[in-house]
């Protein structure tokens, strides 16, 4: 007859499953050849699920010079970051290089492009593509709202930006499991 499992066992187990997310999300990262940055790197990119007219209109004003004045040489033929049919990978680098100018991590508005960009600790470079970061707040959460341009048909930016919650859930399980067995 099977035994019955110990608290400590299922201590074991509950810390376990509350931090497997974090360790598949970084296990897939390593997988797909996608750096994930340690060192609190935050890149802004273009969503998966926006549509082609809102990245388009959004890399448009992002590298006007009476817009957003990113510098979008990169992605012009020839440029390093040129690839004509992976129109978010074009996003992704004007939008990143915006949000960089905008002020990085202290201005996390500044990465939403009506809401078709996000940021991410994913380091979206690859071959000769290379995406500069900006380095991550050390705490705190920031929520922001902005409008760039003077007129109603310019972009509206808004965006909410909070720290990954991973480092939380282990130091937390693991503070409960060693008061759990100092207890015993």
């Amino acid at each position: 007859m099977p035994q019955a499992p110990s608290p400590l066992q299922l201590l074991l187990l509950a810390s376990i499953l509350l931090l497997a997310p974090c360790a598949s999300a970084a296990g897939a990262a390593a997988g797909s050849g996608v750096g994930v940055s340690g060192g609190g790197q935050l890149w802004c990119v273009a969503k998966n699920n926006a549509e082609d007219g809102a990245l388009q209109s959004a890399i448009d004003w992002a590298c006007s010079t009476d817009g957003g004045r990113a510098d979008c040489a990169a992605i012009l033929q020839g440029g390093a970051c040129y690839d004509p049919p992976d129109l978010q990978r074009h996003a992704s680098y004007a939008f990143n290089d915006y949000f960089l100018r905008a002020g990085g991590a202290a201005s996390p508005a500044a990465c939403d492009f009506s809401g078709a960009a996000a940021l991410t600790a994913l380091n979206p470079s690859r071959g000769s593509c290379v995406f500069p970061s900006s380095t991550s707040p050390k705490n705190g959460s920031f929520t922001g709202t902005t409008t760039y341009g003077s007129s109603s048909t310019e972009l509206s930016y808004n965006s909410s930006w909070t720290p990954n919650s991973c480092p939380w859930l282990l130091h937390i399980s693991l503070s409960v499991m060693l008061s759990f067995v100092t207890h015993l």
